[in-house]
């Protein structure tokens, strides 16, 4: 059986993962509040995948295109890295707990008191982290099973995914314009959402 993805898959997943983990936590520490971008990430890494592999053919490497099972594994690990990032609370709730911002909003405001306060430290944050991560897996599992087995209702997510991915590797001229048309649009709304304050975005 020919093999589905490699180690070329996993690596790009790892960088472009560790990327887009560093775009959430500045558009949240920036914007302060951002739309779901699971689409929009999966159209990212694949724009950034093409145009790597394109870049090295032109200087005459020989580069195979990857593949839809290698564009699934990379896309499932950068929306988890984003799902991580953006639900981990790391530009909200987990730098607000600590001493330095209970001293600064001040003991007499009310509803800030000394026994919530929670210093960050790797021991517990990591284990919050597979809370947060496994929680929703162990949900899903029981809901999987009434909604899409017994239900026969299509999963929204999986199914645009699973379209998304099939429309990269089309020969359609009309499907390709409408992929880059919508890259465009999203590395521009990214843009924006960097370069204007956060100020400015809710005035």
């Amino acid at each position: 059986m020919e093999r589905t993805y490699n180690n070329r898959g996993l690596l790009a997943s790892a960088l472009l993962g560790t990327l887009f983990c560093v775009i959430t936590h500045k558009l949240n520490l920036t914007a302060g509040v951002i739309p779901s971008l699971n689409v929009a990430f999966g159209l990212l890494d694949f724009f950034l995948v093409k145009s790597w592999t394109s870049f090295l053919s032109k200087f005459g490497f020989s580069v195979k295109p990857f593949t839809r099972q290698e564009n699934t594994v990379i896309q499932t690990c950068v929306v988890a890295c984003y799902g991580l990032a953006f639900s981990g609370g790391f530009g909200s709730y987990m730098i607000a707990m600590d001493d330095k911002t209970y001293k600064l909003i001040g003991p007499g405001y009310l509803g800030n008191q000394i026994e919530d306060v929670k210093n960050p430290g790797l021991g517990w944050m990591i284990g919050f982290m597979f809370v947060v991560s496994f929680l929703g897996l162990f949900s899903l599992v029981p809901l999987r099973k009434v909604m899409v087995m017994d239900y026969k209702l299509t999963y929204p997510s999986g199914t645009a995914t699973a379209m998304l991915i099939n429309s990269f590797h089309t020969n359609s001229r009309a499907e390709i314009w409408q992929v880059r048309n919508l890259c465009c649009f999203i590395i521009c709304m990214i843009m924006l959402m960097d370069v204007v304050p956060s100020s400015n975005l809710y005035k």
